[in-house]
Formats: structure tokens, C-alpha cells, sequence
């Protein structure tokens, strides 16, 4: 049998395989299957941080850098924002986006969100915005943000999630399933594959009652919950 560390290798030479084959149009594909919501739910969960001028913030899993940018321009001058994330492509999308907005106040980093390449007590803020579910073991992933966050701060994820209500439910495992693999293969380079992976992964990702408990788990207090459209994504908010 398996390790976990071979089982969680096994996992990430997964995603990586498929962020490799989509990262050109990833920011395209995000707003087609969201229809252009993706880039209200980040607001949102940006304004629930309360960010002050100054303050250090991890951008966990930060992609092609949607979240990265906008936390910057939150920050300040005088702030900093860390962008991680384990693929180096999207990452090559992320500096040319930030090279072009001529952003002076974000450093890129590649590295694993298991293992935080940051001292304890380093941020104000942790965020992780549709990237949980794409990592080997989410527990560990949380229990590196609260570490890495300083007493008084928050984190906060973002995340596709399985709404609760049964209409909601249904019409949303069906478009996961059906209708954004087709998007993928009609717009993503024939990546039909790596679009269903979205759907799989979605309806193995836990509820918003265990990610909640998962935060408590990992030491976060005062946890906030929101749900967008119907709860086909999912705000969960700690403080430490």
C-alpha cells in the first residue's frame, strides 16, 4: 500500500498535469463557467478581511494572480503581497500580468501549500481563493495557514462547493458534470479531461459544515460562512 506522501505526489503530478495543459486559458475559463462571477466572490471576500494599508498578506495557490493583484492594491505601497503557487506556468501568466500593471509591492514564489516556506506569525492575512480543493491533503494546507498567520489575523478561502438545497443540487452536479467539460474542449485546447476534474473534485470536496469544522480543527476562531448563488461556491473565514 501507498504512503501518504507517495498518494499526495501521486495527487499533485495530477494537477499539475492539468494546469500545464490549461493555464493559457485559465482566466478565460473562469469567467465562462462562473459567467463572470468569479471576480465578484473574490471581491467579496477581500472586503470581509478588512485589509489595512501596510499589512503582509499570503496569497495561497494564487494562479495566474486574479487575487494576487487585487490584494495588492489593498495593501499599499507600503504593504506586501506573497504569491505561491507549485505550478510554474501559471505562474509565468501571473508575472507577465503584474510586470504589465507595473505592481512593485508582490513577490512570486513557487512552492508547496503543505509546507510554507514562511516563519511562524508572518502575515496579517492568508487567502486561498478556488485552490484548497486542488491540494494533496486540505487539513495540513489549513493547518499551515493558521500557522503562518499572526495572532489577530484571518484567512479566508474561497471555493467551489456542493449547494445544500436540492434544486440548486441537482442543476449544479449537471453543469459541473456536463456542461464544463464541453466548455474545457470547445475552449481550453480540447481539455475536456482536466474540465471534468472540476465536477470530480467539486463533489469529493467537503461541505461548507466540514470545511468549517476543518478550520476549527485547525485552531481558527469566530468562523464565518457565506454562501454565493445558491452555494455553488463558498466563503469560509478564521481569525487566530
Amino acid at each position: 500500500m501507498a504512503d501518504g506522501n507517495e498518494m499526495y505526489g501521486c495527487r499533485e503530478r495530477q494537477v499539475q498535469q492539468i494546469f500545464n495543459k490549461i493555464y493559457k486559458e485559465y482566466d478565460l475559463m473562469n469567467s465562462l463557467i462562473s459567467f463572470g462571477l468569479h471576480k465578484a466572490w473574490r471581491r467579496d471576500i477581500i472586503k470581509h478581511l478588512e485589509i489595512e494599508e501596510g499589512a503582509k498578506i499570503l496569497d495561497l495557490c494564487c494562479g495566474t494572480a486574479e487575487c494576487t493583484i487585487a490584494l495588492a492594491r489593498k495593501a499599499g505601497s507600503r504593504g506586501k503581497v506573497y504569491g505561491l503557487d507549485f505550478n510554474e506556468n501559471m505562474l509565468m501568466v501571473a508575472r507577465g500580468k503584474i510586470e504589465k500593471q507595473k505592481l512593485q509591492n508582490i513577490k512570486l514564489l513557487y512552492g508547496n501549500a503543505r509546507e510554507l516556506p514562511f516563519e511562524d506569525d508572518w502575515f496579517n492575512y492568508v487567502v486561498i481563493a478556488f485552490g484548497l480543493r486542488n491540494t494533496a491533503d486540505y487539513m495540513q494546507v489549513l493547518t499551515e495557514m493558521y500557522r503562518v498567520v499572526k495572532p489577530g489575523g484571518k484567512a479566508v478561502c474561497l471555493e467551489t462547493a456542493k449547494p445544500s438545497l436540492p434544486l440548486f443540487k441537482g442543476v449544479s452536479s449537471f453543469y459541473m458534470r456536463t456542461v464544463v467539460p464541453v466548455l474545457g474542449a470547445l475552449f481550453a485546447r480540447n481539455a475536456y479531461r482536466e474540465y471534468a476534474w472540476l465536477g470530480s473534485s467539486t463533489a469529493l470536496f467537503p461541505d461548507r459544515h466540514e470545511l468549517a469544522e476543518m478550520f476549527s480543527r485547525a485552531g481558527f476562531k469566530g468562523i464565518k460562512v457565506k454562501a454565493y448563488c445558491g452555494g455553488v461556491a463558498v466563503m469560509h473565514l478564521g481569525c487566530k
